[in-house]
């Protein structure tokens, strides 16, 4: 077996009957995944994919990052072609490094997927390599390895995209019309439009305003236009915002200011300094859409991305480049929240890359702001031990119920399932040694467990 059913239980036998009795409670719910980056074209088009490089490697950025960082070429891992040349020798590489991945979450959602999907038991490596990809090739032939039957099969109820403004969303509209009956909704990530960093900031904000029939020229029709867009998103299901900003900063200009900041920052004048109070001014107008919509805003900030200038050029973005840093959460939402924390009506979930801002400052801001939720460890820590951090340095302040349950945020379709599995268990786990010390009781805690796994997240994302 690649995958033991004890996997991430507590070690002392007592809890860890509680954290299997949990598991049992909540193991089988449906998965909802209302934060990702997986193709709405895969589920339009239903067709099958390609091979195993291509589902395995090219998509997942915790795959191909690992190897790049032991000297393997992106161009031999077919990074940035459009159709990988020869995915058995993609699939070679990948087996002869799997060992890098030892204690890893990467491994342990690999080694699920390998198990739970395509039945193996044996290990990949340089050894099995071959068996591993003409076994997986052929079973991806299949009716039942089609997307929208392994949709079905992961016992997923809606499962959401992450799109630009500018997209018309046809895919979306395909598979509405198509009859199936799966919850396939898109998220609205305006950051290609608010973010003046953004490669083709102006170009993209002139095609905002054709596509919608306003003059984003200023700053009145560049609103305006961006509220027709989420209204057209919305048509399509859309319930959440995703902002990936550099930075938790917000602010709260006069029209008037924010009007000459947008001419500047349009034209290109603007410096870095107004750059950033243009993108905390937009966050502040994602909250005031978001009262008249009743969209849910996530903020993710905290990440350099693109910190490889080579890669970047050589690759594009969200190449496996992107570096955590400290981020300040208290001073920088103190404008917006100023003006719209006291608002029942809106959600902001906010996402952390520095953990030390969670006992600090996340937590006391959920637990007491309204709108506030705390999202799931993200990223660099949506792992195990990330998990089970989050919980013992969260629940104290905010306790379970201003957290919104788990999302994997992943562009790998096929780690859905084993990301949740994974979340399960630990928050099981949690809960069974809170049991175990007479913190909580036992019929509570299967209904947190519940909440954790099923309940909270369709509650915060309004589904």
């Amino acid at each position: 077996m690649l995958i033991h059913e004890d996997r991430l239980f507590p070690a002392d036998p007592g809890t860890r009957r509680i954290a299997r009795a949990l598991y049992a409670h909540v193991a089988k719910l449906p998965l909802i995944s209302p934060h990702g980056h997986t193709q709405a074209s895969w589920f339009a088009k239903n067709e099958p994919f390609p091979d195993p490089a291509t589902l395995f490697v090219q998509p997942d950025h915790y795959v191909f990052r690992m190897l790049y960082s032991q000297g393997v070429s992106m161009d031999d891992l077919g990074i940035g072609q459009a159709v990988i040349e020869d995915p058995r020798k993609v699939w070679r590489i990948f087996a002869q490094h799997y060992y890098l991945f030892r204690g890893t979450p990467t491994r342990m959602w690999l080694d699920y997927s390998f198990q739970e999907l395509f039945g193996f038991k044996e290990r990949l490596s340089e050894k099995t390599a071959d068996h591993y990809f003409d076994s997986i090739s052929e079973k991806l032939t299949k009716a039942e390895y089609l997307p929208r039957a392994l949709y079905d099969s992961f016992h997923l109820e809606v499962l959401t995209t992450t799109d630009p403004p500018n997209d018309r969303l046809e895919n979306h509209k395909a598979i509405r019309a198509s009859g199936w009956k799966a919850r396939i909704l898109p998220t609205f990530r305006p950051d290609s439009v608010v973010d003046p960093e953004f490669a083709g900031f102006a170009e993209n904000i002139a095609k905002l305003g054709e596509m919608h029939g306003e003059d984003s020229g200023n700053w009145k029709g560049y609103l305006n236009a961006l509220r027709k867009a989420r209204a057209r998103f919305k048509e399509l299901g859309c319930t959440a915002t995703d902002h990936g900003h550099p930075t938790a900063q917000t602010a709260d200009l006069t029209e008037a200011e924010a009007a000459k900041l947008y001419s500047a920052v349009l034209a290109g004048k603007a410096d870095a300094a107004q750059q950033e109070v243009f993108r905390a001014q937009m966050l502040t107008e994602m909250a005031r859409m978001s009262l008249e919509d009743g969209f849910v805003m996530q903020i993710h900030p905290g990440s350099f991305r693109n910190h490889n200038q080579y890669v970047y050029e050589r690759y594009g973005r969200d190449m496996g480049a992107d570096i955590p840093r400290p981020t300040n959460y208290v001073d920088a939402l103190h404008p917006l929240l100023n003006k719209f924390g006291n608002e029942k009506g809106l959600t902001i979930i906010l996402f952390m890359l520095d953990e030390s801002t969670l006992s600090r400052e996340l937590a006391p801001l959920a637990g007491h702001y309204p709108c506030l939720r705390l999202g799931p460890p993200w990223w660099f820590h949506d792992s195990p031990e990330g998990m089970m951090r989050f919980r013992e340095l969260t629940t104290e302040t905010a306790g379970f119920y201003n957290t919104v349950g788990f999302n994997d945020d992943t562009r790998a379709f096929l780690s859905i399932p084993a990301r949740h599995d994974v979340a399960r268990r630990i928050d099981c786990g949690f809960l069974a040694r809170l049991v175990a010390e007479h913190r909580l009781d036992e019929d509570e805690a299967f209904e947190v467990a519940h909440e954790l796994a099923y309940g909270l997240v369709k509650k915060a994302y309004r589904l």
